[in-house]
């Protein structure tokens, strides 16, 4: 694709630490600034799976015509310090700062320095559902899986810097507040302007895909979370396989090595670990018939990718049987949610058997 054709409007700053952040980067960018070049800061993660999948969403960036410029974020005990030191010349100057986690603690440190009279949200999966609705209700902002859960020292120490996030991720007389999602968002904030998201860029630059006779399972990190039980997730991935005559099984990027091994054993299917985001991986192709997942940003986000194809997404609920002791009081109200609010899946009550 051909580089950008200008800069018009405010400088745009773009901040991510995910592949899908930066994916839905670049559909913001196709979206609403489609002439308009930025600059792209990966605060790069230490996990090698999810650096390589930034490597590659890059490359695609650049290709584009955007800058993107690489920190190692989290390369010592020095590295924070370095970071914010080089980015505030970049942070001061720029008229619009786009993020794709406000959870995040690096994220609302950096927005404590910057005087964009434009913020714009794009999606971290759906973490997105529980900020804006934290937003709307004035609570401080905490990951949905972590709500109910004493705060820590940490939490306690970066209190106000959180707490100055939340009053600049509001909207004033000063600030314009963007949302760009394809999660459903049923509380808006006042004067926070919510943009669909629809996944144009991915299906004008991959497929459509070569669709397969069988299925395909998408992994999730619940596991890793704390949230459900591994024995539990196991067994379920093992009989929702056999019902369905699933094949292959995508990792999530946050999957531990030991667990996908295990479930290679145990269940037969071929454990892909993609070099993109599922939603690229699926719109290249080949993918199977049917999609089988359990409650993620995938259900949402997969239909709106592969509009216009045959291939279906089935989405399992989790039992309430499954959850750890530890699991947050929230978790389970929040996953029916992510299902609930999903549209163009079929939704599997129960896996049999289990």
């Amino acid at each position: 694709m051909s580089p950008r054709a200008g800069n018009a409007g405010p400088h745009t700053l773009a901040f991510v630490e995910s592949p899908v952040q930066l994916l839905n980067v670049l559909e913001w960018a196709h979206a609403r600034a489609p002439w308009t070049g930025l600059t792209l800061v990966v605060l790069s993660p230490v996990d090698p799976m999810t650096r390589g999948q930034l490597r590659r969403m890059s490359e695609l960036a650049r290709e584009d015509g955007h800058e993107v410029r690489w920190e190692e974020a989290r390369g010592g005990a020095s590295a924070p310090f370095r970071t914010v030191g080089g980015l505030a010349g970049l942070l001061r100057r720029a008229g619009r700062i786009v993020m794709g986690d406000p959870f995040s603690r690096y994220v609302q440190l950096l927005l404590t320095i910057t005087h964009a009279r434009e913020l714009v949200v794009v999606d971290d999966g759906t973490a997105t559902m529980e900020f804006v609705g934290q937003l709307a209700r004035g609570e401080r902002l905490v990951r949905w899986h972590r709500k109910g859960s004493r705060p820590g020292p940490r939490d306690l120490l970066f209190a106000p810097v959180s707490s100055s996030a939340r009053r600049r991720l509001s909207p004033s007389g000063r600030r314009k507040v963007e949302i760009f999602s394809s999660m459903p968002i049923t509380e808006v904030p006042e004067g926070v302007t919510v943009t669909p998201h629809s996944f144009a860029w991915t299906r004008d630059r991959f497929g459509p895909p070569r669709i397969t006779k069988g299925a395909d399972m998408v992994g999730t990190s619940l596991v890793e979370t704390g949230v459900v039980d591994a024995a539990a997730y196991l067994d379920a991935v093992r009989r929702l396989a056999k019902t369905h005559g699933a094949t292959r099984y995508f990792a999530h990027r946050r999957e531990s090595t030991e667990k996908l091994h295990r479930l290679a054993v145990e269940t037969g299917l071929e454990v892909v670990r993609p070099d993109l985001p599922l939603e690229l991986i699926a719109r290249r192709g080949p993918v199977g018939r049917t999609i089988l997942s359990f409650p993620s940003t995938v259900v949402h986000t997969l239909p709106l990718a592969l509009a216009g194809t045959e291939v279906k997404v089935a989405v399992c609920d989790i039992d309430p049987a499954w959850l750890t002791r530890t699991a947050s009081p929230r978790a389970q109200g929040f996953l029916d949610g992510v299902t609930g609010t999903a549209t163009g899946v079929e939704r599997l009550l129960a896996v049999p058997g289990v």
